[in-house]
């Protein structure tokens, strides 16, 4: 069976099925909207990412935690995305 949860020392995390990889990678943002839509794609990466449905565990809260190979791309996406 596959997995559907990861669970790391911060989060419990829910793949989006529309990723290419289903990895956490080294550099995260937390986005505390769990029903904002984000396409990823439109933000013109150059590394990998990966998007989860995300309960943070240190305080409870839902969101959506986004993480990505370069460090570049999560300054970049911190600094475009506006939710909508």
């Amino acid at each position: 069976m596959a997995q559907t949860t990861i669970t790391t020392d911060d989060y419990k995390l829910f793949p989006s099925p529309r990723n290419v990889h289903r990895e956490v990678f080294l550099h995260e943002v937390f986005v505390p909207y769990p029903y904002a839509l984000i396409d990823l794609p439109s933000f013109n990466l150059k590394g990998k990412y990966s998007l989860f449905a995300a309960h943070r565990l240190a305080d409870r809260k839902n969101g959506q935690l986004v993480t990505f190979e370069l460090e570049a791309d999560a300054a970049a996406f911190t600094a475009k995305f506006v939710p909508d």
